[in-house]
């Protein structure tokens, strides 16, 4: 346990940013696993919905500092192409 006055006030702020973070990160895994169960599905349409809106999701990620821009890039390019390989086939 902490003995000063300002480790004490940002063990709190950890806690409440650790909650936050952690919610944002499962909406972002919670979106990705949306869009590919619309691909698998076979319905373009919402494939292309639900891929827009975890790309979404994810920018807003690395907006709100939960993600590194690279880290964004490669989720969303790795679920563009598992996306579009469920779709042609």
């Amino acid at each position: 346990m902490a003995n000063i006055k300002s480790q004490v006030k940002r063990n709190r702020q950890n806690v409440v940013r650790n909650d936050r973070n952690k919610a944002v990160r499962s909406e972002v895994k919670t979106r990705m696993k949306n869009a590919l169960a619309a691909a698998e599905s076979g319905d373009a349409a919402a494939a292309t919905e639900a891929t827009q809106e975890a790309q979404k999701k994810i920018d807003m990620a690395v907006s709100k500092g939960v993600m590194k821009k690279n880290t964004a890039a490669r989720r969303k390019s790795r679920l563009q192409r598992e996306v579009n390989r469920l779709l042609e086939s």
